[in-house]
């Protein structure tokens, strides 16, 4: 039996260069099947200097391929799902023009009944976190997981930054290990497990299930400096690879005294969003906000703030977090400050698509004021809300902005790794150097030419292990 080779080499023909924001012909990067870094990468002369034919078996052909660095998600929820697209006319879409990216990405533009009293009303939305704890068990939701991670890697997307449990606890935590020791297949997973909120905010309030059951709590409860401190230690002693936290989150009042019919305004059932209906408030303080990213510096953990206010991102910015999430209601002065400060901006543009259809093209013009202003993006869709594995709707969005395809790549691929912190994180990957991580993935056709080779992955390299060739999974369990 032939024993497996420890190096192997990809010869390409085009290769995406995140660094030179270029794509480069002719190039052969060899890996280490052992250790799972690039140990050299050379420009080749093929004129000069053809390659053998046939290629030797340590060698992998992806010349006619075009090849990049895997991509990093830079904001998922492992333990969410989509579900299933029915196109509903109430939302004010474009459905000739919608309906092919509906059915392609998995947009929850389907109808579904929502409950209030004895009286059901029309929405269009995922399932909520509620409804998932309620009518999933734990088993179910690690199952569901554990397929996510798979679909995600298969559509190229090596490494997942994970922003929250929702309510699973730590599981976030056991499935990155368990895909770290090669239990399961998947992306490489940066989590923070459960996420802090201020007392009474974020996932403390979804009440009770089926049979009276109590419901898991979706992330931790603080309040005062002093329980933050202590909090932040819990969740690096618990494995957090990133901290996250809600610097703000909508009140409730004016919402349920607002008609039935708009009581939803954080779904796309809403059909006239009325003004100052269900506004964000600052959750912490400027002092407890510091006390968060100072307690994480101790430990060398980036921190990721959910930011929708102007006041939330601004005491954010001040207490030096690592990415802002969201940011949908920034200013200019707030893109200055993230530019200055060189804050990391994650505008979740497909979960904005799939919630809040009818902000998205306000959404879409802040993002390229983000780019024109200097912002350092990342690519991440907040995904679960968009089904696992069609990831890359957030790219699709991020070049309808107007920005140029490369710069996107780029924040797909090198923002990705300094949304997981960078160095901070123990390891390089998203650029092809020597001694980074072995991530390589490669589509059939140009990106260049049609945005949607790119869900069109055929090659898949995860830690110098292939894990998908020829448009076909490998050694899938």
């Amino acid at each position: 039996m032939a024993q497996p080779h420890s190096r192997l080499t990809i010869h390409t023909s085009t290769l995406f260069d995140p660094r030179q924001k270029k794509f480069i012909p002719d190039v052969s990067i060899t890996v280490d099947t052992v250790t799972g870094l690039i140990t050299s990468i050379i420009a080749r002369d093929d004129a000069a200097f053809p390659l053998p034919d046939p290629l030797p078996e340590d060698a992998i052909d992806l010349r006619g391929k075009f090849v990049m660095p895997g991509f990093v998600n830079a904001h998922t929820h492992i333990f969410s799902q989509s579900t299933a697209p029915i196109a509903h006319p109430a939302l004010n879409i474009n459905l000739k023009s919608n309906t092919e990216s509906n059915v392609r990405f998995g947009a929850e533009t389907m109808v579904s009944a929502s409950w209030c009293g004895d009286t059901e009303i029309s929405s269009s939305t995922s399932p909520t976190i509620g409804f998932l704890k309620r009518e999933e068990s734990s088993t179910e939701r690690i199952i569901r997981a554990v397929n996510h991670v798979r679909n995600a890697l298969l559509a190229g997307y090596t490494t997942y930054r994970d922003l929250g449990s929702e309510g699973m606890k730590e599981a976030d935590r056991d499935l990155r290990n368990a895909i770290s020791k090669g239990l399961i297949p998947g992306s490489r997973l940066f989590v923070a497990t459960r996420p802090l909120a201020s007392g009474d905010t974020f996932g403390m309030h979804d009440g009770r299930g089926a049979r009276d059951s109590t419901l898991p709590i979706g992330a931790e409860a603080v309040n005062g400096v002093e329980e933050i401190r202590y909090a932040v230690r819990k969740r690096v002693i618990a494995g957090a690879d990133v901290i996250s936290f809600f610097a703000d989150y909508p009140r409730e009042t004016k919402m349920k005294r607002a008609p039935l019919k708009q009581q939803h305004p954080y779904t796309a059932g809403v059909l006239c969003l009325l003004k100052g209906l269900n506004p964000e408030f600052v959750t912490f303080s400027q002092e407890e906000m510091d006390m968060i990213v100072a307690e994480a510096k101790l430990a060398r953990r980036p921190v990721a703030a959910r930011c929708e206010s102007l006041e939330g991102a601004m005491a954010a910015i001040k207490a030096g977090v690592r990415s802002i999430e969201g940011g949908y209601g920034v200013t200019e002065g707030i893109l200055r400050a993230m530019a200055e400060k060189g804050v990391i901006l994650v505008p979740s543009l497909a979960s904005a698509e799939i919630l809040q259809p009818q902000r998205l093209p306000g959404l879409l013009k802040q993002t390229k004021r983000a780019y024109d202003l200097g912002v350092r993006l990342a690519c991440g869709g907040a995904t679960g809300m968009l089904r696992h594995g069609n990831n890359v709707r957030e790219i699709e969005l991020m070049v309808q902005c107007g920005i140029p395809l490369e710069d996107v790549l780029e924040s797909c691929l090198v923002g990705g790794w300094e949304s997981c912190g960078g160095d901070l994180c123990g390891r390089r990957f998203g650029w092809f150097e020597e001694g980074t991580l072995a991530d390589i993935i490669a589509f059939e056709t140009d990106p260049r030419v049609d945005i949607g080779a790119l869900m069109n992955v055929v090659f898949v390299m995860k830690d110098a292990r292939v894990w998908k060739l020829n448009g076909s999974a490998v050694g899938m369990v």
